[in-house]
């Protein structure tokens, strides 16, 4: 009885989501998330870049990692800091990549601040990965010779699994 009791309890302690929040707060299914990492990493391979792909949830958690063959050990922190910007600052300051968030901590004297924060990687070469308006992941690519070409890769990955995000 006194456990039952405490199951009880523990029950009307829990917050009630409802409908709306549960629809919201999508996340990125992992074979979905899976999938996109491999297609920018095949993105880049095809062009002869040797990168890393770090897929993040919202919260910033890993999802997959794949280090493409011979890519450089730089990478996989490059790849996930890219991708950690744009699941932490891209919802603040309403931007999906993170040479968009760079450009803006570049022009604002302000943020400088924010290249203190662990984990931050203001580089292009990421994309958010978004369900509707909500950005539900991202996608970080290190390891191209350029971010913009880390970019074109991640959106690579996007653009495979862009048809699902929203089922």
């Amino acid at each position: 009885m006194k456990t039952l009791r405490c199951v009880v309890l523990a029950a009307l302690l829990v917050p009630v989501v409802s409908h709306a929040e549960w629809v919201k707060n999508k996340d990125l299914p992992m074979m979905l998330a899976m999938e996109a990492a491999a297609e920018a990493v095949a993105a880049c391979e095809k062009s002869n870049y040797r990168v890393t792909v770090t897929v993040l949830d919202r919260a910033g958690q890993t999802r997959v990692i794949l280090k493409g063959d011979n890519a450089t050990p730089h990478t996989l922190d490059s790849s996930r800091g890219k991708a950690y910007t744009v699941v932490t600052l891209g919802p603040i300051f309403k931007l999906y990549t993170s040479g968009e968030i760079a450009a803006r901590v570049r022009e604002n004297p302000a943020a400088a601040g924010l290249s203190a924060i662990p984990g931050l990687a203001f580089l292009t070469g990421a994309v958010a990965i978004k369900s509707g308006d909500d950005i539900i992941a991202a996608i970080g690519v290190g390891g191209a010779p350029g971010g913009d070409k880390d970019e074109v890769c991640a959106r690579a990955g996007i653009d495979k699994i862009k048809d699902r995000l929203d089922k």
